[in-house]
């Protein structure tokens, strides 16, 4: 299959190219031209997953599958609300998450990653496993972008200066609603795939509880909670919420990079 991480980082290269040209020269066709080569980068994307369906106990596949997911929600979030904002923080995110999956391709160490297998016996449940952890990723990152948004939103208003372009419909309320619907969603989500995955691993004799992954992943849950708990409970103010954030992507991408212990041996079967 000819499709390669060059067709769709290309295509989502021209994408960013293009919103940014869109701020300092407002045109529909730029607009829809920037459109098709954000879609054709997806579809690329969609193409290469689905040719060499990586699986998200490697790093490199699961770097794929949130920058696939995170181009899927600037087609339909950022597109909906026609706010250019969004391609100028979506897009380097994805293109940086693929950059990074390329640099950390450790594929190679699925003996067995055919899609049929997937759905076979505890490779099911790894899929569960991982796709919740995936999707609450996809979360996290939601809200890591509004919290950048946030932040320097933030500190435009307090120098007394006006909005970035594309920004103006973005006020802090509606950034911190949407951070915190991102933990809303993510702590769930956490939760499940956690408990999936002590459940998994309860069965396998030797697992390796000190590797990054797992590690990682229960860090995640604890800074999620602290999130909610600092939200809900003695509510602190935006700012800080926006840092815990960040600091939370930051923990999800560490923990993304590492491979699952299950990728090494026969347990993953």
């Amino acid at each position: 299959m000819g499709i390669s991480h060059a067709c769709f980082v290309l295509s989502y290269a021209s994408a960013l190219l293009l919103v940014v040209w869109q701020q300092f020269h407002e045109n529909v066709w730029l607009r829809r031209t920037e459109l098709v080569a954000a879609v054709a980068g997806l579809v690329a994307h969609t193409v290469f997953l689905t040719w060499h369906h990586p699986t998200p106990a490697s790093g490199s596949g699961s770097l794929l599958m949130l920058a696939w997911l995170l181009a899927v929600f600037y087609l339909l979030y950022g597109q909906m609300y026609s706010q250019k904002i969004w391609g100028l923080v979506v897009l380097p995110m994805v293109l940086a998450l693929t950059g990074l999956s390329f640099v950390v391709d450790d594929t190679a160490v699925n003996a067995d990653s055919s899609f049929a297998s997937m759905f076979a016996g505890e490779r099911f449940w790894g899929m569960i496993h991982g796709t919740l952890l995936l999707f609450a990723a996809v979360a996290i990152s939601v809200g890591f972008i509004v919290s950048l948004l946030y932040l320097v939103q933030g500190a435009r208003l307090r120098a007394r200066k006006s909005p970035l372009p594309g920004m103006k419909k973005l006020s802090l309320e509606r950034l911190e609603r949407i951070n915190r619907r991102g933990a809303n969603v993510a702590m769930p989500l956490l939760t499940a795939g956690l408990l999936l995955g002590v459940l998994r691993m309860n069965r396998v004799e030797a697992t390796d509880w000190a590797s990054v992954k797992i590690v990682g992943t229960a860090g995640l849950w604890v800074v999620c909670g602290l999130l909610l708990y600092m939200r809900y409970a003695v509510h602190v103010p935006g700012r800080r919420l926006a840092w815990v954030t960040i600091a939370a992507f930051s923990l999800t991408l560490l923990t993304l990079v590492a491979t699952h212990p299950y990728a090494h041996g026969d347990a993953a079967r």
